[in-house]
């Protein structure tokens, strides 16, 4: 092994000097002790820039009257460093996490100093940042300076997370525990929205979800998935109770197949043991896992991420309130764009309906003053409340706007379609001839109604008077076969197709064969998206017209 020693956290530190710009490792893995040393020098030091992503220690340099000597510039604004933001006595960087490193590497935010915390090295000499390899690694690949913490409770982690003696100019020793953060368990809210993401899982999906209640539910709610496979920012205990379970196994990834990638873990001793000298998850920096045109090789991606507040045109705020700047933008864009562009990929916003204890709508007509966007409504595709699931994609701003309405709070739906008309969002509505078709210009014989797009079946009916006939085009993605109709029976319930002599009760399964037996033909074509599955509908009477 490389031999090395240890010194005083004082005289590691001794190692930063004025007008440094010095990056503290983040999240759990913050090297305390270091901050500590560090701030106690704020008598002789001056102008020295501390950046990090969120952190959930303490922030001794945010502290009032260390101005003079500390700044903190915030790539995610977390509690103890909101307040600073807030008082303009601390800076925020509003940037993708993926491009982080680059601001690094590029020297467009030159690193004088990392400080991290680490393993202990093991016998060849090499380190771990453990739990929190995010932009540490690249910040550390960037200094000028790192000094490390050795954290005795890190654990060892697999990946690219490992860092040798002979780059880290001075030691410590910590006294202090690795901490823990366990999420807030899940509400009734957060288990209703995570009832309607559910069924946007498909067996053998790639997730990405965060931490707290919300991602906490969703993940509890995919306890009957199978073949789950994990490429996301970071993960928390929850994660670990599907893999034990045999939930998540990577079997069906398209990419690093049989693994767990992530850039950090935030959690307790039960996810820091389970990850330790584990082959099964990888921990790699944000300029890898985050990287959009890497997401995308994953098939079947599933991005989940929350927000602050939707507009009715899909603007998704995620990183303030108002003029308040509260968190940040993190990878929510990286990741969104990244299952936008994966195969069969499925991009969730998700939030609750509403916000302070039920008095404000997070669906609003127009953002509040000085919102700031994260995702723009270009890259929206699902926005999920607990009242439902609204798809976004290649719909106009009144389609979107009527399907946000409807996944609203029941109490502000009618003044948010009062606004939206006022907005001219909302037009005259156009003539209904069954439950869920719109009435849309065509041929002056042929009318086409085309009920919404749920992102897994989109159906097609072309009314022809002329012919006294109708054509009914079921179009999915999801194979085709007798136990796989129930997204058929849900058009079919809901598009009230009895009227047109198709009799199915909820919850029912109608299979090809059962369909043919009615007398209906049907025909199979297959296109590039899955397959489309024509019924033909004879005998159309316009009595039958609502």
């Amino acid at each position: 092994m490389t031999s090395f020693k240890t010194v005083t956290p004082e005289e590691a530190v001794s190692l930063v000097k004025s007008g440094d710009r010095v990056y503290v490792g983040s999240n759990c893995a913050q090297p305390s002790t270091l901050c500590s040393a560090l701030t106690r020098r704020h008598g002789e030091l001056r102008n020295i820039e501390v950046v990090h992503l969120l952190t959930f220690g303490e922030a001794p340099y945010c502290a009032t009257g260390m101005e003079d000597s500390f700044r903190h510039s915030a790539f995610f604004i977390a509690a103890n460093t909101r307040q600073a933001v807030a008082e303009g006595r601390a800076d925020y960087i509003p940037v993708f996490l993926s491009e982080i490193p680059f601001l690094f590497s590029s020297g467009q935010l030159p690193i004088d100093v990392a400080m991290v915390a680490v393993a202990p090295p093991d016998e060849h000499g090499y380190c771990s940042l453990g739990i929190s390899v995010d932009i540490g690694m690249s910040a550390c690949r960037s200094a000028r300076v790192v000094i490390a913490e050795i954290q005795p409770r890190m654990p060892r982690t697999h990946g690219d997370s490992a860092l040798h003696v002979s780059e880290i100019a001075a030691f410590c020793t910590s006294k202090q525990p690795l901490v823990q953060h366990a999420s807030e368990p899940p509400d009734a809210v957060s288990r209703a929205i995570a009832a309607n993401i559910a069924p946007l899982v498909r067996d053998g999906a790639c997730l990405q979800t965060g931490f707290g209640k919300l991602p906490g539910a969703v993940l509890e709610a995919l306890h009957d998935k199978n073949d789950l496979g994990v490429h996301t920012e970071m993960f928390s205990d929850e994660l670990v109770a599907l893999v034990a379970n045999g939930n998540i196994n990577g079997r069906r990834k398209t990419l690093h197949r049989g693994k767990v990638v992530t850039t950090f873990a935030i959690g307790t001793d039960k996810l820091y043991e389970e990850v330790h000298d584990n082959p099964f998850y990888e921990f790699r920096p944000t300029e890898q896992v985050n990287d959009p045109w890497i997401i995308a090789q994953n098939e079947d991606m599933v991005a989940i991420n929350s927000a602050i507040e939707v507009d009715l045109t899909g603007q998704v705020v995620a990183d303030s309130i108002g003029p308040r700047f509260y968190s940040g933008i993190g990878g929510q864009v990286d990741f969104i764009r990244g299952a936008g562009r994966s195969k069969r990929g499925r991009p969730i916003i998700a939030l609750p309906s509403t916000a302070l204890g039920g008095k404000a709508s997070r669906i609003t007509a127009c953002l509040k003053p000085h919102s700031g966007v994260v995702t723009t409504r270009g890259d929206v595709h699902y926005i999920v409340t607990e009242y439902g699931v609204a798809y976004l994609r290649g719909r106009s701003i009144r389609e979107r706007a009527e399907a946000l309405i409807e996944i609203a709070h029941p109490s502000f739906r009618d003044e948010l379609r009062e606004t939206a008309r006022e907005l001219g969002y909302c037009g005259t509505r156009p003539k209904r001839v069954f439950e869920g078709f719109d009435e849309l210009p065509g041929a002056s014989l042929r009318r086409r109604f085309v009920r919404k797009h749920d992102g897994d079946s989109m159906a097609t009916l072309e009314i022809d008077p002329a012919e006294n006939s109708a054509l009914l085009t079921l179009q999915t993605d999801e194979p085709h076969g007798d136990k796989d109709w129930a997204a058929w029976v849900g058009l079919a319930e809901e598009l009230r197709l009895w009227r047109l002599g198709i009799l199915v009760t909820k919850g029912d399964r109608t299979s090809l064969r059962e369909i043919q037996a009615l007398g209906i033909p049907w025909e199979e074509r297959p296109v590039k998206s899955g397959v489309v599955i024509t019924l033909r509908l004879r005998e159309w009477d316009s009595r039958h017209q609502q």
